[in-house]
């Protein structure tokens, strides 16, 4: 009896432990799997969700999202915040909906998660399709500070500028370091088109009149200082990765070209990596790529995948 209670708890707490994961799916199962990895650390799927996931699944997809463990509705007081973590997660996914080669989608620090994974895990991966992805963070920083400084110069911002002065002093590979650069960056607009299109503009109006709005403007403090204590996240530099996996699945990239984040030179030097063919860099678009030109982004998963 005993054997048995103990077996019953065991299958008990592996069952809520599965259960601590938001994952929802749209279109058939039977159709080509994409698996959504949200930005963040921290963050939720919750802007593709409420924006895009139907309307790629109605494109002939399955359709997977999930909140990483630890994150948005995946909540879970003992989340570890390794990739180790993240990949067998993303394997219990794969392992619930029987699905032996997944298109993964990772949208910015999504990106990294896919690539890591595709590296570790090639034979499982059809594609890796970066959207708005960093390969290096130390050189989107570098970028950032660059491009905050020409705007304060062209203001001048005397006080903004000092504050650059001393955001280049500080420890590159400290957490302050880039959640600083990352404030200057939302501060400065580097996240939005700018001249939004109307059809954007509608989906972003749309999306304010959801329910789940309030969490997609949300992140939790948890998934950032865990990543980077773990992982030392915004230190990588994933060029040499990325260029091997070209060799062996495909990769596709798109960015939009007012994404503040990001140089021209690096979408360059990524086109050299993967090919200029598998490089999509937009115009009138920024770090949400599948809002801000929806349509053009359906249209080159589509022809691409």
């Amino acid at each position: 009896m005993k054997k048995i209670i103990l077996l019953l708890f065991i299958v008990f707490a592996a069952n809520a432990s599965a259960q601590e994961l938001f994952v929802k799916t749209y279109g058939s199962e039977t159709a080509k799997p994409v698996l959504f990895l949200h930005g963040g650390p921290g963050y939720n799927s919750v802007n593709f969700e409420s924006t895009t996931a139907q309307k790629l699944a109605d494109e002939g997809y399955f359709v997977i999202l999930y909140d990483r463990r630890g994150e948005g509705r995946s909540t879970d007081a003992n989340a570890k915040f390794t990739f180790e973590e993240t990949f067998s997660d993303i394997n219990s996914i794969l392992t619930k909906y029987k699905i032996g080669k997944i298109n993964l989608m990772g949208h910015s620090f999504g990106g990294v998660i896919a690539t890591l994974y595709a590296e570790k895990f090639a034979e499982k991966v059809n594609a890796v399709i970066l959207v708005g992805a960093p390969i290096s963070l130390q050189e989107s920083f570098t970028n950032i500070i660059a491009r905050c400084r020409k705007i304060y110069t062209d203001k001048n911002d005397s006080s903004s500028l000092g504050y650059m002065d001393m955001l280049e002093k500080m420890d590159k590979s400290s957490l302050e370091y880039s959640s600083y650069c990352f404030m200057y960056a939302m501060q400065n607009g580097f996240y939005k088109p700018k001249n939004i299109s109307p059809e954007a503009q509608k989906i972003y109006d749309d999306l304010r009149k959801s329910p789940d709005f309030k969490l997609a403007t949300q992140m939790t403090q948890q998934g950032p200082t865990g990543f980077w204590k773990n992982e030392k996240y915004t230190a990588l530099n994933l060029s040499g990765s990325i260029e091997k996996l070209s060799k062996k699945i495909k990769v596709i990239a798109l960015y939009g070209k007012d994404d503040g984040l990001y140089a021209s030179a690096q979408i360059e030097d990524l086109s050299k990596l993967i090919g200029t063919d598998k490089v999509f860099y937009l115009e009138n678009c920024s770090h949400n790529v599948f809002i801000d030109q929806q349509n053009e982004f359906l249209r080159i998963i589509k022809s691409q995948i």
